[in-house]
């Protein structure tokens, strides 16, 4: 199972949470897509973008619930991110919805 992750204010998570979708922060919805980053880039996320900041919440998602929204986009470096064209869904207890997931 691969995770990807997204850094995001703890406030706006729980108001995604109350309405069952996460549609990304402000950069997010200017650039057109929620940003997220591999485990191995999300440090230096955190340290470019969110340094200093304590009200942060770490969400994990697996790659494989986003299906063809999520796409992966050279960014810094010429590294590849995964980036998602959509929002989010989420369920009443604030987690990602997978849908119907094949066992």
């Amino acid at each position: 199972m691969a995770l990807i992750f997204k850094i995001v204010a703890a406030e706006a998570w729980r108001a995604a949470a109350a309405t069952g979708v996460f549609l990304g922060s402000e950069v997010d919805r200017k650039d057109g897509y929620i940003h997220f980053s591999t485990a191995a880039q999300a440090p230096e996320t955190a340290a470019k973008w969110f340094a200093g900041r304590a009200d942060l919440t770490l969400v994990a998602v697996e790659v494989d619930a986003l299906g063809p929204p999520l796409r992966w986009q050279p960014s810094r470096g010429g590294a590849l991110f995964p980036h998602l064209y959509g929002p989010l869904p989420l369920g009443a207890d604030g987690r990602h919805e997978f849908g119907a997931l094949a066992c």
